[in-house]
């Protein structure tokens, strides 16, 4: 690999690039989805190949190929040079780039179980067997279930003098239970997790375990009250928290955003520079952490494809905008000495860009509420679990969300069920909503494995955790 990426670099630097990076690349996916009592998807896939990146008088040239040989190398790293050379004719701005510090150095998902490894029988019966368990219940008329796993190998060398060889394992799973009634039909699933770790985090997930009851909330639903429209207090569970995090607050605190440099997939960011240190994005219990190094989360790496070594820190502080997700390239725009570390690339054919890292909602202190107690001290509001339909402007200023499962509380009760709940409001006065959030013991990881960005458009993955959190007086259904 060495040999192969030294080859690169020598060629961008001959050709007079002012930089140069290589990602040589290696991926295997596999996807196992059952429906009912049929495997209907049992697929596995590989992909590899290399691209290199140059910056030749302030421009950004790329080119790739699933051609890993010598002379391919550096007929593509001499074509990046060539591309680049083209942008400087036409740039608008010039790239420049903070320092990054040389690192040689390996790293891996920490996994137990490798779960390419682990027999296809197993997974296949654990599927059906979930999906027999919710078809025990009158009602149901279809289930589905599925397996994912990811191995990404990836190795990079820059003109800066590292070289990086990174492992990144995934696992996900989960399934749907749908329940049909005469002029209706409603679903219910089961959330788990997206983490990066090994297969035993299919093993200590209970899965099997609540598949009935998954099943017969589906069924509940057909029956449930429909919501309200008006304004209640609301508790969210994490499974639901988390993609509010996701688009209201990890989306808005992307730096190309913020600066009106990217708008795909839903726009630019209200959370402009200037707000920095001054904007009360939430309430003094909103504390937000961005962590690219969180045991198990979907956006943990060592290193970022920017050969900078990845860290946390807060983008919400005592609810005040404090911090952005940065790059080596916009860390300079706004005058930082450092990298936040969050450019990533999801294949070898792709320009690495700004990513989202985990981003999550720190637990209440010592003297946070339980989930019990949160319920039993609201007097007209719902609980939410899981995740549903949603919609958010294009600066992430106002929002509508749905959900997966929706109770009722009254007078400190959690009473009825409830069906085709959504709440909508303002990111600025929904955060400042904030009252309550539960503690550590209550905290669970959360998150996206499909969040879209770019053109071509390129796909991540984030861990949004948080625990149980209380907003006052939310609009929920239809009002405004």
């Amino acid at each position: 690999m060495k040999q192969l990426a030294d080859l690169a670099l020598a060629k961008v630097r001959s050709l007079g690039a002012d930089y140069g990076d290589i990602r040589i690349c290696r991926y295997r996916n596999q996807n196992i989805r059952a429906r009912d009592k049929i495997i209907t998807a049992l697929g596995s896939s590989e992909s590899k190949g290399f691209g290199v990146r140059t910056l030749y008088k302030g421009a950004w040239g790329f080119a790739s190929s699933s051609v890993v040989r010598e002379e391919e190398i550096e007929r593509v790293a001499a074509l990046s040079v060539e591309i680049a050379r083209a942008s400087a004719i036409c740039k608008k701005d010039e790239v420049k780039l903070v320092n990054v510090p040389i690192y040689k150095d390996k790293w891996q998902t920490p996994y137990e179980k490798d779960p390419f490894k682990r027999p296809m029988d197993e997974k296949k019966d654990l599927l059906l067997e979930i999906n027999e368990e919710m078809l025990k219940v009158k009602g149901i008329k279809r289930t589905t279930s599925f397996m994912s796993f990811t191995r990404e190998r990836k190795y990079f060398a820059s003109a800066a003098g590292s070289y990086i060889e990174q492992l990144v394992l995934r696992t996900h799973a989960g399934y749907t239970a749908v329940a049909v009634g005469e002029r209706d039909f409603q679903s219910r699933s089961f959330p788990v997790p997206p983490l990066n770790t090994g297969y035993e985090h299919i093993e200590k997930m209970p899965l099997l375990e609540n598949a009935r009851r998954v099943a017969e909330e589906a069924v509940e639903k057909l029956s449930a009250a429909e919501c309200p429209v008006g304004v209640k207090d609301l508790i969210l569970a994490p499974s639901n928290l988390s993609l509010t995090i996701h688009e209201s607050i990890g989306h808005a605190t992307e730096l190309d955003r913020v600066l009106g440099m990217e708008a795909d997939y839903a726009g630019t960011s209200f959370a402009t520079i200037d707000n920095l240190g001054k904007l009360q994005y939430g309430s003094k219990l909103v504390n937000i952490l961005a962590d690219r190094t969180m045991p198990g989360g979907r956006a943990t790496v060592g290193y970022d494809d920017d050969g900078m070594k990845t860290g946390k820190w807060y983008i919400i502080k005592d609810g005040l905008l404090v911090g952005y997700s940065t790059n080596r390239e916009l860390a300079a725009r706004v005058g930082e000495a450092e990298s936040r570390g969050c450019n990533y690339a999801d294949s070898w054919r792709s320009i690495p860009i700004l990513r989202m890292p985990n981003v999550y909602l720190e637990p209440g202190g010592k003297d946070a509420p339980t989930l019990e107690e949160l319920i039993a001290d609201t007097k007209d509001g719902i609980y939410i679990e899981g995740r549903g339909s949603w919609s958010i402007d294009q600066e992430r200023r106002n929002f509508q969300f749905g959900g997966d499962a929706f109770w009722e509380i009254k007078n400190g009760q959690r009473t009825r069920m409830l069906k085709n709940v959504t709440y909508g409001s303002n990111t600025l006065s929904f955060w400042n909503a904030c009252d309550a959030v539960c503690g550590k013991e209550f905290w669970e990881p959360q998150g996206v494995t499909n969040c879209g960005k770019g053109q071509p458009p390129q796909r991540a993955q984030q861990t949004h955790g948080a625990s149980p959190a209380r907003f006052r007086k939310i609009n929920v259904g239809e009002a405004r």
